[in-house]
């Protein structure tokens, strides 16, 4: 029976390292041949994972923890931000001095030239920071804000803008923005319905916050070994550490993977 798999980026499918392991790159091949639909389920915007998504010679994907999605090359559906949420937000954001991102389909600007919150976020995720651009949410779809701010701080946004948006904490400083009830879920859930698949044949594998409405949702969801007990606890199977082979050894419970072309694993 053909399933629909989708995978986290970062500690899932990149290990501790932000690498691909060999045993994961194996693993993607061998489902593709079999015939299984392999796609991407992460909060990074399209242009932050173009090279893997070549590597690992993926055209489907759940993007910008599931406000965009993309099947086999081609946008499918978008859930943006309301503009009028974006501009209390950024209001909001200035009147405190924390600086935010957009991020739409395209590109990702923010509304200051450098903060050093921004720099140790995007330095621990390997990725070049945005130019700066503070009107470029202004008529344009903006998919995900991220706001820098301490945990502490972070509830004078979950208070004011209950039911306009929703606040995923993602580091020490980084917290992503969705229109509420935004989640990977609700995105994999596009992909499910247009490709009429049941439930049961959905799996996806996850290790953090922004994981779990995803975990909890497919079929059989699978928690790396290196996520939270939260995230543990949502999911239906937990597998190994990222760094242990935990793709393949999730795979293999699952009875995706030849056992005797894997018998080493």
């Amino acid at each position: 029976m053909k399933k629909l798999i989708f995978f986290d980026i970062d500690g899932t499918l990149l290990d501790h390292d932000k690498k691909v392991k060999a045993t994961t790159k194996e693993s993607i091949r061998e489902l593709q041949e079999a015939g299984h639909i392999v796609a991407i389920a992460t909060g990074r915007a399209p242009y932050h994972f173009e090279e893997l998504r070549e590597e690992l010679d993926i055209d489907s994907y759940v993007c910008l923890n599931g406000q965009y999605v993309v099947y086999q090359g081609q946008p499918v559906y978008g859930n943006p931000i309301a503009q009028e949420a974006l501009q209390q937000l950024t209001e909001q954001a200035v009147q405190l001095d924390h600086p935010i991102i957009y991020a739409g389909s395209e590109a990702m600007k923010m509304n200051v030239t450098e903060h050093v919150h921004i720099d140790s976020s995007w330095g621990e995720l390997k990725l070049t920071i945005p130019e700066y651009d503070p009107e470029y949410y202004v008529g344009r779809d903006i998919y995900q804000a991220i706001i820098f701010c301490t945990e502490e701080e972070e509830a004078v946004y979950v208070n004011r803008f209950a039911g306009q948006c929703d606040f995923v904490r993602w580091g020490p400083y980084g917290i992503d923005v969705l229109p509420a009830g935004g989640s990977k879920a609700g995105g994999i859930k596009q992909l499910v319905q247009l490709l009429e698949f049941d439930l049961e044949d959905t799996i996806a594998f996850g290790d953090y916050l922004n994981d779990l409405e995803m975990l909890a949702y497919v079929g059989h969801g699978v928690a790396m070994g290196n996520a939270p007990e939260i995230v543990k606890q949502a999911a239906r199977h937990v597998t190994r550490d990222v760094d242990q082979d935990g793709i393949r050894h999730g795979l293999r419970m699952l009875g995706l993977l030849n056992k005797e072309l894997n018998k080493n694993a």
